[in-house]
């Protein structure tokens, strides 16, 4: 909004007068033009370092044996997907992400509305939880394999103990922070438990509870990889370790980036969920608003 000094008319000084900018005058042609910006920035920026990386490898400044020239990687990883060699890794990390955050998530907002609601439980369980969460995930996957064995069940244990604490700390942490006023509103209108949970903590906490959910999301992909490296036959994790092994680069570049799709894929559809599930929140920060 732009702004302007006037001599004022009266004695005493000026007047500031505040004159509508672009954004009143015209919102809807300054929201198009801002969002065309950002969508520019967000297609420009990856594709001008893509480019270097192209230039770098076929100008011979990086050794293309260790870095691979990005129209290699394409290259590899059209040929294996068309040979159908690429999907089975990717759907047994996809399933196990799946299901490991699908149990961690109804796990960790249970107990974090639990927690988050009753004092007694939250003084009994946040010492041992909090103790727990500060463990590396990774050094329970030898608990994991010794109470499941061999298979699917440690990496999906694994994944699910690393989505509890994020969902369990911020559902906590939002129901604790639904301000008192909003108790008491629901109080005075005479709202039973139930109630008091579905028009009060509910809409009040469930915004916050999603954002702890899109960091569980990245985490979990994250994780995943990290332990189809040490224990798994399978999966985008023991593609890129195994191909590294191998000096395969270019299909360990195509396991990587598999895996970068994976995660903005995952955390976006969790983002676009809470927009679902909660229209009333504000948009994320840096977005533009409607």
């Amino acid at each position: 909004m732009s702004t302007a000094v006037k001599d004022a008319p009266r004695e005493g000084g000026t007047v500031l007068v505040r004159r509508p900018g672009p954004q009143e005058l015209h919102p809807v042609r300054t929201h198009r033009r801002r969002r065309t910006l950002e969508l520019a920035l967000a297609v420009a920026v990856p594709l001008v370092l893509v480019l270097l990386w192209q230039l770098a490898a076929t100008r011979s400044w990086i050794d293309d044996r260790v870095y691979p020239a990005p129209s290699t990687i394409l290259a590899d990883g059209w040929d294996r997907a068309a040979d159908g060699d690429l999907w089975p890794d990717v759907w047994a990390t996809l399933k196990r992400v799946l299901g490991g955050y699908a149990i961690g998530t109804a796990a960790g907002y249970a107990l974090g509305l639990l927690m988050g609601s009753l004092s007694l439980v939250r003084a009994a369980l946040e010492p041992l939880l909090d103790a727990l969460y500060v463990v590396p995930k990774l050094a329970l996957l030898p608990v994991f394999l010794n109470m499941f064995g061999l298979g699917e069940g440690p990496q999906i244990a694994l994944v699910a103990a690393t989505v509890f604490f994020f969902v369990w700390i911020s559902t906590m942490a939002a129901v604790l922070a639904v301000p008192i006023g909003h108790r008491y509103a629901g109080q005075v209108f005479g709202a039973s438990p139930w109630q008091m949970f579905r028009h009060v903590l509910l809409p009040a906490s469930l915004p916050a509870v999603l954002v702890g959910t899109r960091i569980a999301a990245g985490v979990a992909v994250l994780v995943i990889v990290a332990s189809e490296q040490i224990a798994a036959a399978d999966g985008l994790g023991h593609l890129i370790f195994d191909s590294r092994a191998l000096f395969q680069n270019d299909v360990m570049f195509v396991g990587i980036v598999c895996v970068a799709v994976l995660g903005v894929v995952f955390s976006e559809m969790v983002r676009i969920a809470g927009r679902l599930l909660t229209p009333w929140a504000p948009r994320d920060r840096g977005r533009s608003q409607s």
